[in-house]
C-alpha cells in the first residue's frame, strides 16, 4: 500500500473505523463492463475480497456498497456476502453518504471509503479514511489516504480490510 501522507496517521485513522463503504466498478471489479449480444451483463469478483469483507463484518465493522450503476449481479454479490447497506444507481454518492451517516449514526471520520473515479471524489474527501487503486483516475489518486498495491477486482479490497483489521488489533 502506498500512503499519500504519514502511514502512522493512516493507521491511527483505520483504528477508529466503524464502517467501510465500497464502490463497485474499479474497486470490487476490474472496472470492465461485459455485455453479451443479448444484453446480459457479467462482472468478476475476487474471492480474496469476499473473504476480507466477511472477516471485517465478523469483527463488527459493517460493509456497504455505493455504485452509480444498477446491477442484479451486485445485488446477488451483496446478498451472498451479507451486505445490507446497498445503494445502486446513485450518481450522487455524497448524498448517499449523508443518508448512510444518518441511518447508521456513524460519524464521517469513522467511515472508510474506496473509490476510483471522479464521482467518488466528494465521498473520498468527506470520510475519515480513503482508498483507491493503481488504475484510478489521477485526480482521485492524489486525494486519498492510500493506494492499494493490488488492482480493483484483484484483491484490493482484501488489502484494505486487512489494513483496517491490523490497525484495530494494534490499538
Amino acid at each position: 500500500m502506498i500512503f499519500n501522507n504519514a502511514e502512522e496517521q493512516a493507521i491511527e485513522s483505520a483504528s477508529k473505523i466503524k464502517l467501510l463503504l465500497l464502490d463497485v466498478d474499479g474497486i470490487l471489479t476490474d472496472g470492465r463492463l461485459y455485455f453479451s449480444n443479448s444484453g446480459d451483463e457479467s462482472k468478476a469478483f475476487h474471492s480474496l475480497d469476499g473473504h476480507g469483507i466477511k472477516m471485517l463484518m465478523h469483527a463488527g465493522i459493517p460493509v456497504g456498497i455505493i455504485t452509480g450503476r444498477e446491477s442484479k449481479i451486485v445485488t446477488k454479490r451483496a446478498a451472498d456476502l451479507g451486505i445490507d447497506i446497498l445503494y445502486q444507481g446513485r450518481e450522487d454518492k455524497i448524498d448517499v453518504l449523508s443518508e448512510i451517516i444518518t441511518n447508521t449514526e456513524t460519524a464521517a471520520d469513522a467511515i472508510a471509503y474506496a473509490g476510483d473515479d471522479l464521482p467518488d471524489l466528494p465521498v473520498l474527501q468527506a470520510v475519515g479514511l480513503s482508498f483507491s487503486v493503481p488504475g484510478a483516475h489521477p485526480d482521485v489518486k492524489g486525494e486519498v489516504t492510500a493506494i492499494t498495491s493490488r488492482s480493483g477486482g484483484e484483491g484490493a479490497v482484501r488489502e484494505i480490510t486487512d489494513f483496517i483489521l491490523a490497525s484495530q488489533a494494534n490499538h
